[in-house]
């Protein structure tokens, strides 16, 4: 869904969902609904990464999205400004590379925050997404671009020109300002009114590590040693309950490889598989069957008929499947099959 508002952000009346309220769902097969949810968060307008592995960029913005709109904010951000800069810096690695190595964008939500640290934000209205673009051919245009230049010996005069050329083809110009309230931000400016370093955490729940101790997640998207706090599953379990009751987002990373995890039907539930403990996700984990896949925004929790528990994610393939984009993650399958999460600091407080 592409938001058009003109003069702000995005429209509350634009909201989907409100705290604590009561919708249930289609009802699908083996109890798995109607679903009664027991809390929702306020979320922005569900958005589609398209042909492009940027799930991190857009389930971290959702994340920052919701905890300003709970806090009464209004606020909407570029998913393709982030993805933009990260390109343009993954160039610059290619083109002193040699070439060699392909321009990838692949990441993790960490990254996300790290992006917003040196590149700032715009607001989605003033560099929206661009319909149908396809972010593996823009990567591939970027690293011949990056390659090209590099045997030339051009210089970094010439590879900025050429790259922001290139990419203001592909991707649209960039605004020559960013007006909020009637006042001019820079990028930086801006993406420090709306997310200070710092403000987040993260989490997972390993045995391979020491636990409440931090570590360098062993995925193949830290490529950058984010540091993770190691935490017993059930603590790790409690922190998403609390921040949800608490009325604050979860960044969820985790596996969706999983046959019972079905966008079409809008569900993901564990098929022939024993009650998660902390010693079978860690087999999980180390037999390589729970891998890092995708990026979402949980937004609230549900039940089914039987009790089952489930929480409730904000996806970016678009308004897809039975409940238009949103899905319902069981309680088991976010036990087992969780790589990490990212929350605000102020959700574990107290």
């Amino acid at each position: 869904m592409k938001l058009r508002a003109t003069g702000k952000l995005i429209l509350l009346s634009c909201l989907m969902f409100v705290v604590a309220c009561t919708r249930p769902g289609r009802p699908n097969d083996k109890g798995t609904g109607p679903f009664t949810v027991d809390c929702m968060l306020k979320t922005t307008p569900v958005k589609n990464q398209g042909a492009s592995p940027l799930c991190w960029i857009y389930g971290m913005l959702a994340t920052i999205e919701t905890e300003h709109l709970m806090q009464g904010d209004s606020v909407n951000l570029s998913t393709a400004y982030l993805a933009r800069c990260v390109m343009g810096e993954r160039a610059l690695r290619c083109y002193f590379d040699g070439g060699r190595k392909p321009v990838g964008m692949r990441g993790m939500a960490l990254m996300a925050l790290k992006a917003l640290e040196r590149y700032g934000a715009l607001p989605y209205d003033s560099y929206p997404d661009t319909e149908g673009l396809n972010m593996y051919a823009v990567g591939r245009s970027v690293a011949f671009t990056a390659r090209g230049l590099a045997a030339q010996g051009r210089g970094l005069a010439d590879f900025n020109h050429q790259m922001g050329r290139l990419l203001d083809d592909k991707m649209g110009y960039l605004p020559l300002h960013v007006f909020m309230l009637g006042a001019e931000y820079t990028p930086v400016e801006f993406a420090h009114s709306v997310c200070l370093p710092n403000e987040y955490v993260a989490y997972t729940s390993f045995t391979h590590h020491p636990f409440h101790t931090s570590f360098p997640l062993e995925v193949p998207d830290n490529t950058d040693n984010s540091m993770f706090m190691n935490v017993p599953l059930p603590d790790f379990m409690r922190l998403i309950e609390k921040s949800l009751s608490a009325g604050h987002p979860v960044c969820w990373e985790g596996d969706i490889s999983e046959p019972a995890f079905s966008v079409e039907r809008g569900i993901a539930v564990l098929k022939g598989k024993a009650k998660p403990t902390q010693a079978l996700r860690q087999r999980e984990f180390e037999s390589l069957r729970t891998t890092d896949d995708h990026v979402m925004e949980l937004i609230g929790m549900a039940h089914d008929r039987s009790g089952r528990r489930y929480f409730i994610a904000k996806n970016s393939y678009g308004p897809t499947g039975p409940y238009k984009g949103l899905m319902f993650l069981s309680a088991d399958y976010v036990a087992l099959k969780t790589v990490c999460i990212v929350l605000p600091r102020i959700a574990i407080a107290g």
